[in-house]
């Protein structure tokens, strides 16, 4: 029976063909009221009877249900954008940030909760319950719960511009990749490019109504799967030029400029981070970190940089040198649309490796089959797949056939993870190939956080999802990954571990709800498992013949692993430098520059190249696309680096696959979430801090 609120149907299954865009607006409109009702009857809550249970987890409870609800708004907006839902979010969008941010700022609700923590019953909570009270004392103060009425005031109507800002460039973002295209004609101009992308530029095309069998047409887009072989593969330098201009375009070109944008978000952060008290937004965005502050993490960026920098000058120089002696002409700098293709030359030249010659032994199926192995063996859990239906939302209503998940979109894939006992520990979504109604990357997300058993209450499961922009298949043909896509996938699902093996019983304290430079450490650890000969041989197995990797070609494969890891390593470094740096100086003004300014931040973090790119600032969603989302945070990714080659080294001393040391890793990291402290985490696990040399030996850097 069809509810009529569908948005805040708690069921486990979502009936994802109800969630019409029309539906947003009242039912998010209802879970706000319900969620203010909850809120008021807290606060009117007996202050001589206070306890853990009607304050602390109480609070908690009060927003579940709206949560939950806004979570499956801004999921359907990253997968199934369309004018509708994107109108209906938008109108939705500053009343779900008000409410949250004077959630924060709710005097009476601060009081009850300040006066419960001053009771000789909080102060002996120990465990986890003390944590969820630390914590959340701790999110009030971060969200201006002590400033006074006028500077509240202020922060609130700071928060609901930076939530419109910050939408609006995600739209333009994604907007302006799917307005661009490069139509050929002429299979000359594809010379270069893998068979494979050859077949999926011709798919492009036919899904557009273009071309025909007699006369063929091949469509290229600014969407991964497409352009990173045009840029490593395509002889004709004019293509790849058409592409890195489009590129450059991304967030620049009217009418999806994001220039006055970043400004204004930029300006907006540093306000906020004023009225909270902090010198600049890193400061306050870190404060609760492991780095703590942005000079340290800043520290952190610059000592690796340090490190690697005569590395970086000797690759870079090598590159050069490799494509003048080519072209016979003189070493010069490259073209920022020469880079990819080059590296790609020199690396077939050096170890007489192509990428594309593994790609074969990749197809998706079969990666997925292996990794949900690998996990089984390690963490003990079992992983199965469900039948899906997809049922049209413009068609009249319907419910999906018995014993099967309803999805939304055919190519979506359900699954369910077990304990040896059979108990459900959680489920997920896998949604792997691009659309132009889904924002491009990858990720993992949460719908629904369960909670182990407690007293007379059976546990209740997780439910969580995963996206990519995969290579898809094409004319029957299964789709076939590139190795850096099989890294991502595997990154991806070390994120859904953690938050389907969390075991906390305080929700808001479960899996991925930790610090941001500790949340990549499940995650990239994963990928490690793509480069091991005994993991790798669980997956990576030829489409037709079904054989794993020669030997050779494993050889030549690992060999190359450290190709140009210094010009890897320090683009991510300049992410890093760039991200920090923006959120510690003045915000830039109409009159500053954006181009000269990034460039002025990253000198000695470039390549040279002969023609300057834009700056990355306009699409670097990573930022820029929410309220904080990895503002003054990228450098969590090298950070939580040094973490999983720390850890992984533990692996490969009693044996990559070996389950006590998986189910220590689970043990330690992925059942605990936020329960303590990520230092200590990580000490339970190996006994000691983090080292740096892991990660430098694994790079070829030492």
């Amino acid at each position: 029976m069809d509810t009529p609120h569908p948005f805040l149907d708690p069921s486990l299954h979502i009936r994802w063909s109800t969630l019409g865009p029309q539906h947003i607006v009242p039912d998010i409109t209802a879970a706000l009221a319900h969620a203010e009702a909850n809120l008021e009857a807290l606060c009117r809550t007996d202050r001589g009877r206070l306890t853990f249970d009607n304050t602390f987890l109480a609070f908690e409870e009060c927003t579940a249900e709206l949560g939950e609800a806004w979570g499956k708004v801004t999921h359907l907006d990253a997968v199934c954008n369309s004018p509708a839902l994107r109108e209906a979010h938008n109108e939705m969008l500053p009343k779900v940030t008000e409410f949250y941010t004077k959630l924060m700022m709710n005097q009476s609700l601060w009081d009850l909760l300040k006066t419960y923590a001053d009771t000789p019953e909080a102060k002996a909570l120990t465990g986890v319950s003390k944590r969820f009270l630390e914590e959340t004392l701790a999110d009030f103060r971060a969200s201006g719960a002590d400033l006074p009425s006028a500077q509240k005031q202020r922060l609130e109507q700071v928060e609901a511009e930076l939530a419109t800002a910050t939408q609006k460039y995600a739209e333009n973002v994604l907007d302006s990749t799917n307005a661009w295209e490069l139509i050929l004609t002429d299979p000359a101009q594809l010379a270069g490019l893998p068979e494979n992308a050859q077949a999926s530029a011709l798919a492009e095309a036919r899904a557009k109504g273009l071309g025909s069998p007699e006369n063929p047409a091949w469509r290229l887009t600014l969407k991964a799967p497409c352009m990173v072989p045009v840029m490593e593969h395509a002889d004709l330098e004019s293509i790849r030029h058409q592409l890195w201009l489009g590129t450059c375009n991304i967030g620049r070109a009217e009418p999806w400029d994001n220039t006055a944008l970043v400004r204004a978000i930029l300006r907006l952060r540093q306000e906020k981070a004023h009225l909270l008290g902090k010198a600049d937004f890193a400061d306050l965005v870190l404060e609760r970190r492991m780095a703590r502050t942005g000079a340290r993490a800043l520290e952190f960026t610059e000592d690796l940089h340090r490190r690697i920098a005569d590395a970086f000058s000797r690759q870079t120089r090598e590159l050069q040198e490799f494509k003048a002696e080519a072209v016979s002409q003189p070493t010069s700098p490259l073209e920022p649309w020469e880079t990819a293709y080059w590296s790609e030359k020199r690396r077939k030249a050096l170890y007489d490796f192509d990428d594309e010659e593994i790609r074969p032994y990749f197809p998706i199926d079969g990666v997925l089959r292996g990794m949900f192995h690998i996990a089984e063996q390690l963490f003990s859990i079992q992983i199965q797949e469900r039948p899906t239906a997809f049922l049209d939302p413009s068609a009249p209503p319907s419910a999906a056939p018995a014993s099967t998940v309803e999805v939304w979109h055919p190519e979506v894939k359900f699954y369910e993870i077990h304990n040896p006992l059979g108990t459900l520990l959680g489920s997920f979504y896998a949604d792997w190939h691009p659309r132009d109604s889904k924002r491009g990357g990858a990720w993992m997300n949460y719908l629904k956080t369960g909670s182990p058993p407690t007293g007379d209450r059976d546990r209740l499961p997780h439910l969580g999802l995963i996206c990519g922009n995969m290579t898809p298949a094409v004319d029957g043909q299964p789709a076939l990954l590139s190795h850096d896509e099989v890294e991502t996938v595997f990154h991806e699902f070390g994120h859904l571990l953690h938050h389907l093996l969390g075991n906390v019983p305080i929700k808001s304290l479960n899996g991925v709800n930790v610090a941001w430079d500790f949340v990549e450490l499940p995650s990239q650890i994963m990928e490690n498992f793509c480069w091991d000969r005994d993991s790798l041989d669980c997956f990576a197995k030829h489409h037709l013949s079904g054989e794993p990797i020669p030997p050779k070609l494993f050889k030549k494969m690992t060999a190359a692993r450290n190709y140009l890891s210094a010009v890897s390593t320090m683009r991510q470094l300049a992410f890093g430098k760039m991200d920090l740096d923006l959120h510690r100086i003045p915000a830039p003004t109409e009159a500053t520059d954006l181009d000269a300014l990034t460039d002025d931040l990253l000198q000695g973090y470039l390549m040279p190249l002969k023609t300057k790119s834009p700056s990355m600032a306009r699409r670097f969603t990573h930022l820029f696309a929410s309220p904080v989302g990895y503002a003054a945070a990228y450098y969590s990714y090298k950070w939580a680096e040094v973490l999983d080659a720390d850890c992984f080294s533990r692996f490969q001393k009693e044996g990559i696959l070996n389950p006590q040391t998986g189910q220590a890793f689970r043990d330690a990291i992925l059942s605990k979430g936020n329960s303590e402290p990520p230092e200590k985490l990580f000490r339970d696990f190996m006994g000691r801090d983090p080292e740096l040399t892991p990660l430098l030996e694994r790079n070829g850097l030492l």
